[in-house]
């Protein structure tokens, strides 16, 4: 994982570019998935995306705790996600559907859907594991990386050629992987 976040702030403060590129790339797909997991679609989703950068390019220095990044980050995404969703109902109003009897449906409908918080759990969650995963050595990284995170995971023959190994070593890698992950994310 490399600079933790108190050093990259320091460095972007600094002027370091790559210090932003790297900061940008850690929380990038947490901070994009906010917007999206909250119904927005992609473009209104990269419209959050680009004003939690722009507007912590321009508190950069204003920031008190630079090792609470990661939550300053997402509260600035929940926030400014909650703004756009406001101004969108705000253009389209809304249209109550009433019964005969002149009674309001809307509380009817039924919705299944997480609440915010339990949302934000399970994206942070997800976060953790993948830059435990970012931090692993190469080989880990990569077995983890196909095995975990495509939809259709290919076959201990496509992965023993991709990773140099046999197909029987896979299964074993994968468990020593796995113990490494799991003391990574208990740092």
């Amino acid at each position: 994982m490399g600079e933790g976040d108190k050093e990259l702030l320091l460095a972007c403060r600094r002027g370091d570019e790559t210090a932003w590129e790297t900061l940008v790339n850690r929380y990038q797909r947490l901070i994009f998935t906010i917007p999206r997991r909250a119904g927005l679609d992609e473009d209104q989703s990269a419209e959050v995306f680009q004003e939690v950068f722009t507007t912590l390019f321009e508190k950069l220095a204003d920031i008190e705790q630079p090792e609470r990044l990661q939550a300053w980050l997402v509260t600035t995404a929940r926030r400014k996600t909650w703004r756009l969703i406001s101004r969108e109902r705000n253009y389209q109003g809304f249209d109550d559907v009433e019964t005969e009897e002149g009674e309001s449906r809307i509380n009817e409908v039924p919705d299944d859907s997480p609440l915010p918080d339990e949302i934000m759990l399970r994206l942070e969650e997800q976060h953790r594991v993948r830059a435990g995963v970012e931090a692993l050595d190469e080989r880990c990284n990569k077995l983890l990386t196909m095995l975990f995170y495509n939809a259709e995971p290919p076959s201990y023959a496509e992965i023993a050629a991709a990773t140099g190994t046999s197909e029987g070593s896979i299964g074993p890698t994968r468990a020593r992987c796995l113990q490494k992950l799991l003391k990574q994310l208990e740092k």
